[in-house]
């Protein structure tokens, strides 16, 4: 044959009608198994494939959901996506991966028409900058859609679903406080970011809850270098005495602070504690090991493909928060008074 074989040809190959091989492949329970052999031997045979694309499209019911990763930031993504196709997965359903990296609204517009036009049943937007949910705002799909690690969206026809990064902060810095720490530093992650911005509102916030305490910001980009160089920056810069405390933006920088201070001969936790955030794999397993902030990945990715598909039975939109979790391991201490 010069074309695909189409289900005409299997039924002929069979000696049946189309209409019996159609209710073979809808696995019809009507037809009789010597029947149903014989066409499953053609099918196999003349290597027939179903034409699932216009099947759907003429259904508008693919089984498919779309995910559109618009992120430079996201870390954690593979665990993110592991939630979503676990989920997706046991509702029955498949993923079809699309990317915008930044741009204008436009090509945000038209990443999702070519999601639909594939008729996708619903999209999950992973998100990690405000530019992504401003570009959402006055854009409608017409099928369900929801926005992971987001922040607020101004779309009430859109669900989000975000852990809640700005109670993990003030977790670890209420920690850092109940040891006795008041001079702690935030060396901040990317702050173009939802996350590093809901970092740094609960760093604050729990800073003001002890009047004494006093904190210093310091930007830096998420990535372990970062962490490194504001690290040295910090012990070798001259006037300032070095906080008694830190919480890193994120395990990569606490991992760079960590690399610095070993060189520095700076001791963790006896000059200063430490606090990460996203315990990531291996973190329990630094010298010493770090205390950081626990967050459910693989739950978020779930999670956001749950709300979906109660979209899709005409529930309305939700924002829905996880609670993250303070892990306390060896990098933390009441400080040591200095001389």
């Amino acid at each position: 044959m010069n074309r695909a074989p189409g289900m005409v040809d299997v039924a002929r190959e069979a000696g049946v009608s189309h209409v019996t091989v159609s209710r073979v492949l809808n696995n019809h329970p009507s037809v009789r198994p010597e029947t149903r052999a014989r066409v499953e031997a053609a099918i196999e045979k003349l290597g027939y494939r179903r034409n699932s694309v216009a099947r759907a499209l003429k259904s508008r019911r693919s089984s498919t959901i779309g995910v559109v990763l618009s992120g430079t930031q996201l870390y954690e993504l593979p665990r993110i996506l592991r939630g979503v196709q676990t989920a997706a997965q046991r509702a029955g359903y498949w993923v079809n991966l699309a990317s915008w990296q930044g741009g204008t609204t436009m090509d945000l517009a038209e990443t999702l028409q070519r999601l639909t036009d594939q008729a996708v049943e619903a999209i999950a937007v992973i998100a990690d900058r405000p530019m992504v949910a401003d570009a959402l705002a006055g854009i409608a799909t017409g099928v369900p859609m929801t926005v992971v690690m987001s922040g607020n969206v101004p779309n009430p026809d859109l669900g989000f679903v975000e852990l809640d990064q700005e109670l993990g902060a003030c977790l670890a810095v209420r920690h850092l406080l109940e040891l006795g720490h008041r001079h702690i530093v935030h060396l901040t992650g990317a702050l173009r970011t939802f996350d590093a911005r809901a970092r740094v509102k609960g760093w604050r916030a729990a800073l003001k809850d002890v009047p004494e305490a006093r904190g210093e910001e310091l930007e830096g980009d998420f990535s372990g270098n970062s962490g490194y160089r504001l690290a040295h920056y910090l012990v070798t810069r001259k006037g300032h005495e070095p906080p008694t405390a830190i919480f890193a933006g994120n395990d990569q920088m606490a991992m760079g602070v960590l690399a610095a201070f070993a060189e520095l001969g700076v001791k963790v936790p006896d000059d200063v504690s430490l606090v990460g955030f996203d315990d990531i794999a291996g973190s329990a397993y630094l010298v010493p090991s770090l205390t950081t902030v626990r967050q459910d990945f693989v739950g978020l990715g779930e999670r956001s493909i749950e709300q979906l598909l109660r979209m899709m039975r005409g529930e309305p939109a939700s924002c829905e928060r996880i609670a993250p979790e303070l892990v306390v391991r060896r990098s933390t201490a009441p400080p040591t008074p200095r001389s």
